[in-house]
């Protein structure tokens, strides 16, 4: 398994990046925590995953070891795929998923896009316990990006909506704040949608 993987950042967006190490071009999922660190960066080292399939070998990125082992945590429950865990460090930041773990806030976690009641019931019972190990992660870069429209609807399709859906939300998330992060914009979306 890959610890990290350390060269230039050929590309990169709210749902992937691109890096190349040793002119091998690495495809990386990555959170929307994680882009918002490393999107302005041309060099980086990210942390990683990888989740080995019958028909595919997927790398998960992160750009803190606290985000990555609560990724970690969050695939051990029965039910919590990549996938899902991904969505989750997208939504919401790992201080507030682990907040909302430790406090029993079953409404937080079910906001989530594809967390329901027992889902979120079975993340408490099995983490909250173990999470007293993860510290709370640090500050998030914030993005100065003119294309933040474009940023948030690629990733939103990435993540699985529809374009429509995606532009009505994004749309309106931006005539009521205009100024807002690709990170602020999804992160709103995400809890509308």
């Amino acid at each position: 398994m890959y610890e990290y993987i350390q060269g230039s950042i050929i590309e990169i967006n709210p749902a992937y990046m691109v890096i190349d190490a040793g002119g091998i071009g690495y495809s990386i999922k990555i959170s929307l925590h994680t882009y918002s660190k490393l999107n302005t960066l041309k060099q980086a080292q990210v942390l990683t995953h990888q989740i080995v399939r019958e028909d595919a070998h997927i790398l998960y990125g992160f750009a803190d070891p606290e985000e990555r082992e609560l990724f970690r945590n969050l695939l051990s429950v029965n039910g919590v795929g990549a996938n899902t865990a991904i969505m989750m460090l997208s939504s919401l930041s790992s201080d507030e998923i682990v907040g909302a773990i430790t406090t029993d806030n079953v409404n937080v976690l079910k906001g989530i896009k594809g967390i329901g009641a027992k889902t979120a019931q079975r993340i408490i019972i099995d983490l909250k316990d173990k999470l007293g190990k993860i510290k709370e992660t640090g500050q998030i870069l914030l993005s100065a990006d003119n294309t933040i429209r474009k940023e948030s609807l690629s990733a939103l399709v990435m993540l699985g909506f529809t374009k429509k859906d995606a532009e009505k939300a994004v749309d309106k998330i931006l005539k009521e704040q205009p100024g807002l992060t690709v990170e602020s914009v999804l992160k709103q979306a995400l809890k509308r949608l």
